[in-house]
């Protein structure tokens, strides 16, 4: 590989091919933050990955983290939070650039056009799904553990869940908010987040065998043969993919979260699990019981979207519940009580579900921008 580029938390490297076309590849490269995303990371990575879309000589891009334990778990927001407990009650510069830029970044990957494909290896949670989602080719793994977290910090599940989540299998994307359920490659294949699984150990013959295929100047035929190359790899596997609680649980989630937010509040407070029974149900009502009775309400209002939004709206939509979350929501003491005091016990700004002031949703629901003024107008 030919480095064409380097700075400090991503990697941007060009792999040559017996075809004369090239791959391009990034690496986040913060392993000791399991490669979250900070602000210089995203755009780095929105300007090289614009530039291969337009460079004929590349066919694909690959995208992977470093280590073994992340591909990434979502975004670095301690800059978010410092300048917000700087202004309270006001939208910052640092919480609209990093989240225009984020959407932006996730939503150039959806409409990259070119194959792209995310080793979605190891922990993939929060702005690490934002990306995988927008990949063509998501290829999961033994260790692939996929989270939407957001209900633990005051916000809710964004970069296109609004669009992803309501388009999965019954009601198991409002499941997947409101707990922060861990998915094995199992659950995400069932509910379309991964489309093909290999094993860990297959990243460096994954390459060697991206390299070998003959690309060329059509996009379509690029698509079929890297299709073609990961079905083949997938029936070599030694680990093979495993059981889905998601698929064999699906009327039960369905069920509980059939109803008003409040009766499936009633539902998970009520449940009555004995230990060992269903440990993934007991996480999953521990965390959405812990989580932000605000992130709640705003989870139902985004599961109210349904699939009539594009993809488009869907993230001009979120960039404004984003933007408010930091300034008059929940996030910063969701932040300061998970990632900065670590105490794990954050205050809340309302106690329980019943007890959210209905206006207060509104004010988080209400973009800060007309339409002329929107920082996602042109995506």
């Amino acid at each position: 590989m030919e480095e064409s580029l380097m700075t400090q938390d991503v990697v941007f490297q060009i792999l040559g091919t017996v075809s004369g076309k090239s791959i391009g590849v990034v690496t986040l490269n913060v392993e000791k933050a399991l490669n979250a995303l900070n602000i210089d990371m995203v755009q780095a990575m929105n300007a090289q990955l614009k530039k291969w879309q337009s460079d004929d000589n590349v066919a694909c891009v690959m995208l992977e983290g470093s280590g073994d334990k992340a591909f990434c778990a979502g975004g670095d927001v301690r800059a978010i939070y410092q300048a917000s407990i700087e202004t309270p009650g006001q939208m910052t510069r640092q919480a609209c650039e990093f989240f225009t830029q984020e959407y932006q970044l996730d939503y150039l990957l959806h409409s990259f056009g070119k194959p792209v494909l995310v080793w979605a290896d190891g922990i993939v949670m929060g702005g690490g799904l934002g990306l995988m989602a927008g990949a063509s080719h998501r290829v999961l793994t033994e260790r692939s553990r996929i989270a939407m977290p957001e209900v633990t910090i005051g916000l809710y599940p964004d970069v296109g869940g609004s669009y992803f989540l309501n388009r999965m299998p019954g009601k198991i994307g409002k499941f997947l908010g409101l707990t922060a359920y861990n998915m094995n490659a199992a659950d995400a294949r069932f509910v379309g987040l991964g489309n093909f699984y290999l094993n860990s150990q297959d990243n460096e013959p994954l390459l060697d065998a991206m390299a070998e295929i003959n690309w060329s100047s059509d996009i379509n035929a690029n698509h079929q043969a890297l299709t073609a190359l990961l079905h083949s790899l997938e029936t070599q596997v030694s680990l093979p993919l495993g059981q889905s609680v998601l698929a064999e649980q699906q009327g039960l989630i369905d069920n509980l979260m059939v109803g008003s937010i409040n009766e499936i509040h009633s539902k998970l407070c009520a449940l009555d699990i004995k230990e060992g029974e269903a440990d993934w149900l007991i996480r999953a009502q521990k965390t959405a019981l812990a989580g932000s009775p605000l992130s709640w309400a705003l989870i139902e209002e985004q599961s109210k979207l349904g699939t009539e939004m594009s993809l488009v709206q869907c993230f001009q939509w979120e960039l404004g519940i984003s933007v408010n979350c930091c300034a008059i929501g929940d996030f910063c003491e969701g932040v300061r009580a998970l990632l900065i005091d670590k105490d794990r016990n954050p205050k809340w700004l309302y106690s329980g579900l019943n007890q959210v002031d209905s206006s207060k949703v509104t004010a988080l629901l209400s973009s800060p921008w007309s339409e002329n003024e929107h920082p996602l107008k042109d995506l």
